[in-house]
């Protein structure tokens, strides 16, 4: 099961300067990734100069709210040695980058003196919080909204010091 991408997309294009994103796994098991993860395993890779192969209507979003001017970055809290699902990740965000999203990665020991949420999160313009909740395997659960200012509050403070430390996404090997 996976959150409508309608209903993300109405909320992303609402967005008016900012989206920022924190993922704190080191798995998921949302549904519209497992062929693809299952591909990679097995040795398929996305080849950056067959755009028509990896373009998808979520990169068309992304750029879509980009083009208008909204400032979208990610940040992924990883452990090291990193899974073979970060691995899988990281192998195809230059898809993200190339729609216009801000990518950076941050080695969990990096992240233990910082005041993080107990999910991960999506920030919308600085005054609403999406939490995505995931089960134990990885599958995402249900979302929960607020716009409660100190939950706010956290949410921006605790993805501008993971921001802070995290390392680009093209300067980060897995």
């Amino acid at each position: 099961m996976s959150q409508s991408l309608t209903s993300f997309a109405d909320l992303l294009r609402a967005a008016e300067r900012s989206a920022v994103h924190l993922e704190m796994r080191d798995a998921y098991g949302v549904e519209n990734e497992i062929e693809g993860f299952a591909a990679w395993r097995e040795g398929h890779r996305l080849n950056p100069d067959d755009r028509k192969s990896w373009w998808r209507p979520w990169l068309d979003l992304v750029q879509e709210v980009t083009g208008k001017g909204v400032v979208m970055r990610r940040a992924r809290i990883v452990s090291e040695p990193v899974s073979d699902y970060i691995r899988f990740e990281h192998s195809g965000t230059f898809t993200n980058v190339a729609a216009g999203e801000q990518i950076r990665w941050l080695p969990r020991r990096h992240a233990s003196d910082l005041a993080l949420p107990g999910n991960d999160f999506w920030l919308f313009d600085g005054r609403l919080v999406q939490f995505n909740v995931f089960d134990g395997v990885g599958r995402w659960v249900h979302t929960d909204q607020t716009e409660q200012p100190a939950v706010v509050q956290l949410c921006h403070s605790a993805f501008e010091a993971v921001w802070e430390r995290a390392v680009p996404h093209e300067k980060y090997g897995v």
